[in-house]
């Protein structure tokens, strides 16, 4: 498995994580999305590297360089995102990272009102009771009583620990949003393009997203030196952002008791990209899977609604495609796993791409990471 590297990026201003919804329109409101996608953090990174070296930027988004780590813009070199978590700054140079709750655990309250989590399980439906749903085991969340989710709340790292070890994090192990950042709204004004003056009845607000202090983003990569300190532009509008280097030891569960175990489940790290939707199996109908050295069957899935991932092309001054992607945290089942350790490493280091993959540009960007885990 090739080495990676692991840095905190730590923002020295608001930010504006503007996600996929138009606005500047008068009376428009901008969003921001927190975190923010893989490739925001990719893009930082890669113009940062860019400068550092002193390449010509015109020339290279023309694809007239070719960068030994970056490649081109129609065709990565090596470097790639392997990793893209929010994170808190730690002691003696460390970071810990906090994880978008999985789908397949619910917090609920108890009666005294105390936070509890709960997890669904898989499990076989009943002789006779039809549904929509096209796995053959369905996640079933077992309740005395029906309780609303509570959302808005993050693992630590010893909670995603504990998760991918099979066990069920513990209330101890939760971090609310509001503790981590807050959203602050600020007024736009709109520029006319030829005068390069404020523009009539062209106001608007859009969200910037404030910090708590010692809180940013965890990113681990691969193939590319990155410096052991740098500044960054990130987000809308450039906000500064600083980039250290930082110890962390990621959570991995032992491939080999997984391989023997011949089952597993896989937990989206980052959206994920996939031919078929919202699964990654070879055939709606018999639900097989074949990725690099792997073959199993997609027993049972929880996936949230869709995330409809774009960008901006610096490259090319234009829009990236809108896709559709399944979100972050989403869980898959698999059984009749027939697979070896070392292809495990593999899969993990290569992300859920099939062979050959054309997408060469979201796979150096981040999408479609994960962690296995024990089922």
């Amino acid at each position: 498995m090739n080495p990676l590297s692991h840095h905190f990026i730590e923002p020295l201003d608001v930010l504006f994580l503007r996600g996929n919804k138009l606005f500047g329109d008068p009376g428009s409101h901008g969003e921001s999305l927190v975190p923010p996608w893989p490739s925001v953090a990719a893009g930082a990174l890669r113009s940062m590297l860019l400068s550092a070296d002193g390449v010509d930027l015109d020339a290279f988004a023309r694809g007239d360089v070719r960068h030994p780590t970056l490649g081109t813009p129609a065709e990565p070199g090596s470097f790639r995102l392997c990793g893209f978590d929010l994170a808190r700054r730690g002691a003696a140079g460390s970071a810990e990272s906090l994880h978008a709750l999985p789908a397949d655990l619910v917090v609920l309250r108890d009666d005294a009102g105390a936070l509890q989590v709960n997890r669904l399980q898989p499990t076989s439906p009943a002789v006779g009771l039809a549904s929509s749903a096209p796995l053959p085991q369905w996640p079933v969340l077992s309740q005395a009583r029906r309780d609303k989710p509570v959302g808005g709340h993050w693992l630590t790292q010893a909670g995603w620990a504990a998760y991918l070890g099979g066990a069920t994090p513990s209330a101890q192990h939760l971090v609310a949003s509001t503790d981590l950042w807050k959203l602050d709204l600020r007024i736009g004004i709109g520029i006319d393009a030829e005068t390069r003056s404020a523009a009539d009845t062209q106001l608007f607000t859009a969200q910037a997203v404030a910090m708590a202090p010692g809180v940013g983003f965890l990113v681990a990569s691969s193939g590319a030196e990155l410096p052991s300190r740098a500044v960054l532009r990130l987000g809308g509008d450039g906000r500064g952002a600083e980039l250290q280097a930082v110890k962390h030891t990621p959570c991995v569960p032992d491939p080999a008791k997984i391989a023997q175990a011949r089952r597993c489940r896989i937990v989206l790290t980052s959206p994920g990209l996939f031919e078929q939707g919202w699964h990654f199996a070879n055939s709606n109908e018999t639900r097989q899977i074949d990725l690099p050295g792997i073959r199993a069957r997609l027993a049972c899935a929880v996936v949230s609604r869709p995330s409809i991932v774009s960008g901006w092309d610096l490259a090319r001054r234009q829009p990236k495609a809108a896709e559709r992607m399944a979100p972050t945290g989403s869980v898959f089942w698999l059984d009749e796993l027939d697979t070896t350790p070392e292809q495990l490493r593999k899969l993990v280091e290569h992300g859920l791409w099939p062979a050959g993959t054309q997408n060469s540009q979201r796979q150096a960007e981040g999408f479609n990471r994960f962690s296995l885990a024990p089922w």
